[in-house]
């Protein structure tokens, strides 16, 4: 999937892909921006996510930055200014 873009629908199968759903978390709702901490996510799963998105998507984050990405909209935004490594 490489060259692909990372967008919310794909960012969304990939967390459900590394982590599951936590009970009561409706990831299909607007979760742009509610927090990873509020969606069931920990800075584990976080990681995992971002192992797949290099895996897939070529790009790969900084755990620091990564790890200061409180919800999905921030994760998005820095994977769209991330550097590729395709």
């Amino acid at each position: 999937m490489t060259g692909s873009v990372l967008d919310l629908a794909e960012l969304r199968r990939i967390l459900r892909i590394v982590a599951g759903t936590e009970q009561g978390v409706d990831l299909d709702a607007d979760i742009l921006d509610t927090s990873f901490s509020d969606l069931g996510y920990d800075s584990l799963a976080l990681l995992e996510a971002a192992a797949q998105i290099l895996r897939e998507f070529g790009v790969r984050l900084d755990d620091d930055a990564l790890l200061e990405a409180k919800s999905p909209r921030q994760l998005l935004d820095l994977v769209s200014t991330a550097d590729s490594h395709s």
